[in-house]
């Protein structure tokens, strides 16, 4: 039996696909990031097309971008987009969640990257936060305050879960039974 691999297909259905994207509304209120993206993959080549697609309407043709490469396992050169070349920087010296795009016409915009492997619940809180207008939080910082949050809600969920295991016993607040039970007591306040 022969099978016959289509290292094409990846990149084609990344095009198809609209860029999930948060961006700040237009206000006179100036902060540091413009928005969120939120890649399905980790191959720039692949995602920019959609991205560039799904801002051209907005902030006009985007020309260059500039990344950090400790996130992006290849970043080409220039990329390909509806007619135009795009071209592609990397500096280590920029926050690694955070991608800085440039237009001659209109200007510049930085965006919150958010890794394409990160679960929903936390990519919509992220892209909430980025698209904030008038915020002073960093890239860096939000992605710190949501593996935070994201803690807290693993422990939450482990608490209940433990509250299910033990059938409703008594948890104290760090998460360990205590020893009794949530039943009614006897006569005497003692079982």
């Amino acid at each position: 039996m022969t099978t016959t691999l289509d290292r094409t297909a990846p990149r084609d259905l990344a095009a198809e696909r609209p860029a999930r994207l948060s961006l700040t509304p237009k206000t006179n209120l100036g902060g540091l990031l413009d928005g969120a993206w939120w890649p399905r993959s980790r191959d720039l080549a692949a995602e920019l097309p959609a991205l560039a697609a799904a801002l051209d309407e907005t902030w006009g043709r985007i020309t260059r971008v500039s990344v950090n490469p400790t996130r992006w396992p290849v970043v080409p050169r220039t990329v390909a987009v509806a007619g135009h070349v795009l071209h592609v920087g990397w500096f280590t010296e920029q926050d690694p969640d955070k991608m800085i795009l440039l237009s001659y016409t209109v200007g510049r915009w930085d965006l919150l990257v958010i890794p394409p492997e990160t679960e929903p619940a936390a990519a919509a809180r992220l892209m909430a936060a980025a698209a904030v207008p008038g915020s002073v939080m960093a890239a860096g910082v939000l992605m710190a305050n949501e593996t935070v949050i994201g803690r807290g809600i693993r422990a939450a969920r482990r608490r209940e879960a433990a509250w299910e295991d033990e059938g409703g016993a008594c948890m104290s607040p760090f998460g360990e039974p205590f020893g009794r039970s949530a039943l009614p007591l006897s006569a005497n306040g003692w079982r």
